[in-house]
């Protein structure tokens, strides 16, 4: 089985998130492969920290999914501009975003996703989606982290001469 034939891409806006984009679509290029790019919105109380049922669930705008679908294909188009590309395909949800990757990788064969690297109290205090993803997904994961550099040409050229 080829490891980047279909590449799941959480994506949160971030520019670690284009850079895990750039690298996933080079990779599934190299293998023939296809990219998801999965962007979730969580719930309202998720987001202010409210533990579930303490308050109903809040009622998001109806148009937020559609308006963070269009953001997030504008994005995934400018990645994708004037290159050879494997097919994309864009998706916005709304549910927890571990949730949600660890659903949308059970059709992967890899994630690839940005990481923001935070060590120490800040990890603590906010936690790393990223992390758990790692910990729980049933596929291999490749994180990508804040400020590394990418080095994509030696990874794809490593990936051709075998």
């Amino acid at each position: 089985m080829m490891l980047f034939r279909r590449v799941l891409v959480p994506y949160d806006f971030s520019p670690d998130a284009d850079r895990a984009l750039r690298i996933a679509l080079a990779l599934a290029r190299e293998e023939r492969g296809q990219v998801t790019v999965l962007h979730a919105i969580p719930r309202l109380s998720r987001i202010v920290g409210v533990p579930p049922g303490v308050f109903p669930p809040a009622v998001l705008s109806a148009a937020l999914p559609a308006e963070q679908r269009r953001r997030l294909e504008a994005r995934v188009a400018r990645a994708l501009r004037g290159r050879k590309t494997p097919p994309v395909a864009c998706r916005v949800i709304v549910d927890d975003p571990l949730t949600a990757i660890l659903d949308a990788a059970r059709r992967s064969t890899a994630i690839v996703m940005g990481t923001l690297g935070l060590t120490g109290l800040s990890h603590i205090v906010i936690g790393s989606v990223a992390e758990k993803v790692v910990r729980h997904a049933g596929v291999p994961v490749l994180t990508i982290r804040a400020g590394a550099r990418p080095g994509l040409r030696r990874v794809v050229r490593r990936r051709r001469s075998r």
